[in-house]
């Protein structure tokens, strides 16, 4: 996605301050928002060759349970060491 500038940049900010206002949704709130989805975001430990991934948390993704039913080891799809 381009990097917006200039008139585009300013006008999405004027909207979302409208949209913050409207739904009574303060900067501190949408900071810590924000900072929580980031903290949520975990690192990829499993990838296969199509791109699904997986991190390795909660139950396995159906791409991965397929495999490991095929005869595939959950170890072979691990990123890295």
């Amino acid at each position: 996605m381009e990097q917006l500038n200039g008139e585009a940049r300013d006008r999405l900010i004027r909207w979302l301050r409208r949209r913050m206002e409207e739904y009574g949704i303060t900067e501190e709130a949408l900071a810590a928002s924000v900072m929580a989805d980031r903290q949520a975001e975990r690192e990829v430990l499993y990838r296969d060759a199509y791109g699904n991934t997986w991190d390795g948390h909660g139950d396995l993704p159906d791409w991965l349970r397929r495999a490991v039913a095929a005869g595939q080891h959950v170890e072979h799809f691990r990123i890295g060491g």
